[in-house]
């Protein structure tokens, strides 16, 4: 009891009470030191570089409200470019990392304008509208981030679209200062109009170190497999005029060419052709009669009757895509646009978008040196297929050719399934329409030019002459859901198979001098079959026999013995 009365409400009676004047110091240090604990954590967790710091928002694309930046004349160059770079050597995927969405992460640099010693900007025109579109469907997308170290790819703002309207050193200079460059690592640049009078490369010819090129007129020569991505070279005219979709069939003309200053060769040979086949073909060239300017631009003329363009192009089957002083051609977005054909006579051009668009769908390609067989090639192709190439050319168009949003974005898909694999799009998602539609017993046949990325199994379906009933079988085969390809032999050496994308003719496949009819054959087979048992060490082959054969079905035989009883009548 005596022990209790030593405790009062306010604790223990041995502990002396702090002053007040002290408690106060304590209390406010105590403050200060969380304080400053709280703000190094939100330092070491927030955001805090400079390039992140200054991130692309609209409103910093202005070129005149961007910080000056001077170029010293000692300024480093990048390397001229590694021809032999691929993304397993020259990108760093590392960077990019996994994330649940399998999605690259972008960054694009803040916009500097850069100028030399002097105060001359590096490029004529500043920020292209096309560039700044391209810059601001990126910076909308899911790939856009303002995080510079969460970044898998880095898109300088400086527009290298158009070569002529830049200073090849002082750009070159102006990539190598980028805080990030890196010799050019997991860097991206975009450019459509490559070389320049009189050689007119078909790369650009900014020194970029390792940086990949999305470029609008590779050639065979400039073009890195698997590393670089081909583009369209944009046609203004996409923004400007709407053509509206026109129904797949016959039109007016079978063969239109539109384009102005070709080479003096293609244009005679074309004249050629016309003489040959006259209103079947219709040879267009720049107006003389008008004066210079946009309004010329849109319009074309023969012998003095002018025609709006690209309207025009809608009026034939086939459009001529000649090379012009470079590979690439806006001529080509406008075909696509018009559902035209495009018959692309341009050696060893790098079609855009080649690594995942099948162009066989869509196009003609005929060698430079067969412009003079070029109608009869085209005469050979049945109406039917015509018609799917039309549509699937306005198809191309609108999904990968119609804007600067939609050639930016197809290119970080691309590079996107390329360092997500596993992810990536299929053949079918890259070229085949949203809404595919089969009437009746059309042909299913199609043979895929890109192996599927899917895992699955081939069928092989053997067949001489039975059109109708291979359509059947190949339309049950198709309905499983692990089938990746299905080929189609057809043994009939004196028919022609039916129409379907991809044939492979094989004249002397013949069952006179067949392989399997030779004696020693199946002696030699056996001895080759026992060396590699005998160099393995065992015997992995096993015997299995399996057979489902349609002719089954005509023998007497009780139906619950057939594997297959509504196949139908073959």
């Amino acid at each position: 009891m005596y022990a209790a009365g030593k405790y009062s409400s306010r604790g223990p009676a041995l502990i002396p009470r702090m002053k007040t004047k002290h408690r106060i110091y304590y209390i406010t240090l105590f403050s200060v030191v969380l304080l400053g604990l709280i703000a190094t954590g939100m330092f070491q967790f927030w955001p805090h570089s400079i390039e992140s710091a200054a991130d692309w928002t609209l409103d910093k694309r202005s070129v005149h409200d961007a910080p000056l930046v001077r170029l010293p004349v000692s300024s480093p160059i990048p390397e001229r470019g590694d021809l032999s770079c691929r993304m397993h050597t020259c990108f760093d995927v590392y960077r990019c990392g996994y994330n649940p969405k399998n999605r690259i992460k972008v960054y694009i640099y803040p916009l500097q304008k850069f100028v030399d010693e002097l105060g001359v900007p590096i490029s004529s025109t500043g920020l292209s509208r096309e560039y700044n579109d391209l810059l601001g469907a990126i910076s909308d997308s899911d790939f856009y981030t303002d995080d510079v170290t969460r970044a898998c790819l880095f898109v300088p703002s400086i527009d290298v679209l158009n070569q002529n309207s830049l200073r090849i050193r002082e750009t070159a200079q102006a990539l190598a200062m980028l805080p990030r460059w890196d010799r050019g690592m997991n860097h991206l640049l975009f450019n459509m109009l490559p070389g320049g009078p009189p050689d007119y490369n078909t790369a650009l010819d900014v020194p970029r170190d390792r940086a990949l090129l999305a470029g609008g007129g590779f050639s065979t020569w400039t073009y890195r497999q698997g590393y670089d991505v081909s583009i369209p070279v944009y046609s203004p005219l996409s923004a400007d005029v709407e053509l509206p979709e026109r129904q797949p069939g016959p039109r007016r003309y079978f063969i239109l060419s539109s384009q102005t200053a070709i080479h003096r060769e293609y244009r005679a040979e074309l004249e050629r052709l016309k003489e040959e086949n006259g209103e079947a073909l219709l040879l267009l060239d720049k107006c003389s009669n008008l004066s210079q300017g946009a309004a010329s631009a849109r319009k074309r003329c023969y012998k003095g009757q002018v025609y709006d363009y690209p309207q025009v192009l809608q009026d034939s089957s086939f459009c001529v895509v000649l090379r012009g002083a470079r590979l690439g051609q806006a001529a080509l977005s406008d075909v696509l646009q018009a559902g035209c054909v495009p018959v692309i006579l341009a050696d060893s051009y790098i079609l855009p978008f080649s690594e995942v668009l099948d162009w066989k769908r869509a196009s003609v390609f005929i060698p430079e040196e067969k412009l003079s067989e070029m109608y009869g090639i085209l005469k050979s192709i049945p109406h039917r297929q015509v018609e799917e190439m039309q549509r699937q050319a306005r198809w191309f168009w609108e999904a990968y050719f119609s804007s600067m949003k939609a050639i930016g974005l197809t290119t970080l898909q691309i590079i996107n399934d390329r360092i997500y694999p596993y992810a990536a799009r299929t053949y079918e998602q890259w070229n085949n329409p949203p809404v595919v539609k089969w009437s009746s017993v059309n042909s299913p046949l199609f043979l895929p030019l890109i192996p599927p990325r899917a895992p699955g199994f081939t069928a092989v379906v053997l067949t001489y002459d039975r059109v109708e009933s291979l359509f059947r079988v190949i339309t049950e085969i198709s309905k499983v859901p692990s089938l990746a390809k299905l080929l189609v032999v057809w043994n009939n050496q004196n028919k022609s198979p039916p129409e379907g994308e991809k044939k492979f003719k094989c004249p002397e496949c013949t069952a006179i001098d067949g392989l399997s009819l030779d004696q020693t054959h199946m002696v030699e087979r056996s001895e080759c079959i026992n060396k590699f048992a005998s160099v393995f060490g065992t015997m992995p082959l096993k015997v299995v026999e399996h057979r489902a054969d349609p002719v089954l079905y005509k023998d007497d035989f009780p139906e619950k013995l057939k594997s297959f009883p509504n196949i139908g009548s073959l």
